[in-house]
């Protein structure tokens, strides 16, 4: 039986799956970039149709990805997002959670921090997911007593998310020191202590 065929009887969750799965095995070891719509259908065994009836471009299909990764990302904060216990043990807990997602999800988030600067698309989407983590900061550091900052809490907030970002990404590229999961936790954990809690 053909891909295609076989993709007709499958249910429809199934096939949207296969072409997620497909481009995240893809991304193990090609740039999004030089991936094509081509490429990812062969990888998944579905037919053109059915790649298009989901998405309407590979950038669609990332965007879903990167979508599942920030949620998990937001999970992956609430140690500190949404606790009231010691705030520094509580940062250090979503850091290392943080750097877990990232290893997790590397080629998906490689991919969106390699891509969203030359795709408007990708730019907006990852624009507004890293707001997500900025405005939950601003409203955690605004309700927290023991923050000793002076400054502008967006931009600090905005700052601090940013330099997590480039670092968790560094770390899921295999960059020194930050290969070293320990360092970019520690080095993080500071940043963010001592900006807010002095």
């Amino acid at each position: 039986m053909t891909a295609r065929r076989d993709a007709l009887h499958q249910p429809a969750a199934e096939l949207r799956e296969r072409i997620l799965e497909a481009l995240r095995d893809l991304l193990r070891e090609r740039t999004f970039d030089s991936l094509s719509v081509a490429e990812i259908i062969a990888a998944a065994g579905v037919s053109r149709a059915s790649f298009y009836f989901y998405f309407p471009g590979k950038q669609a299909a990332l965007a879903e990805l990167v979508r599942r990764a920030v949620g998990a990302g937001h999970e992956a904060a609430r140690p500190w997002v949404e606790t009231r216990a010691d705030p520094r043990e509580a940062l250090r807990l979503g850091v290392d959670a943080g750097a877990g997602l990232w290893l997790d999800n590397a080629p998906v988030l490689r991919a969106i921090v390699e891509s969203w600067a030359s795709d408007p698309q990708l730019r907006e989407l990852w624009l507004a997911q890293m707001q997500t983590f900025t405005d939950a900061a601003v409203a955690r550091i605004e309700a927290d007593p023991a923050v000793t900052a002076r400054v502008d809490l967006p931009a600090l907030a905005a700052s601090l998310t940013w330099t997590g970002e480039r670092l968790y990404y560094l770390a899921a590229c295999g960059v020194p020191p930050f290969d070293d999961r320990a360092v970019l936790v520690d080095t993080l954990t500071h940043l963010w202590v001592s900006a807010l809690y002095g």
